[in-house]
């Protein structure tokens, strides 16, 4: 049961905190991360703070390659770990975040369980799912992201 200081912390000083972040901050890069199961199921997590099924992923440190960032949040939000080279999709413009947001999507190829799946804090669900039967609320950057992969014309808008 969620108590009511993680109430108050996810709906109004998460969202303030955010706004404040990107208030202050220039450019902004984030990472996403596609990762398949043996079925062909692709990876998704559902946030705390937002509404809504995603890839993995999060924001680039300072000092920090995409890709590392694209690892560090695949182990953070899932506990899975990448192994050889993550494959570069393409780079997109969050248009939805913000006018200077945007999104370094890789795909990990290889992966194995690192640690058990955080759940409870920023990662309240982790699920497999087939391309063709997602959640109802997946987000439509992921459901597109998806359709390019399986061959519609990609875009450049995340």
């Amino acid at each position: 049961m969620t108590s009511f200081r993680q109430y108050i912390e996810r709906r109004l000083v998460r969202p303030l905190l955010f706004m404040g972040w990107r208030v202050t901050r220039g450019m902004t890069l984030g990472v996403r991360v596609m990762a398949f199961d043996e079925a062909g199921r692709v990876l998704l997590v559902r946030h705390s703070y937002t509404p809504g099924w995603y890839f993995p992923g999060g924001g680039v440190d300072s000092g920090e390659t995409a890709a590392t960032a694209a690892r560090r949040e695949l182990i953070e939000e899932t506990g899975l770990e990448a192994h050889g080279e993550l494959k570069l999709i393409g780079f997109f413009h969050n248009v939805r975040t913000s006018r200077s947001d945007h999104v370094a999507l890789y795909e990990a190829a290889n992966w194995s369980r690192k640690n058990d799946p955080p759940l409870g804090g920023e990662i309240v669900e982790i699920g497999f799912f087939a391309p063709d039967a997602l959640p109802d609320d997946t987000t439509a950057s992921t459901r597109a992201r998806l359709r390019e992969r399986a061959g519609e014309p990609p875009s450049e808008i995340w």
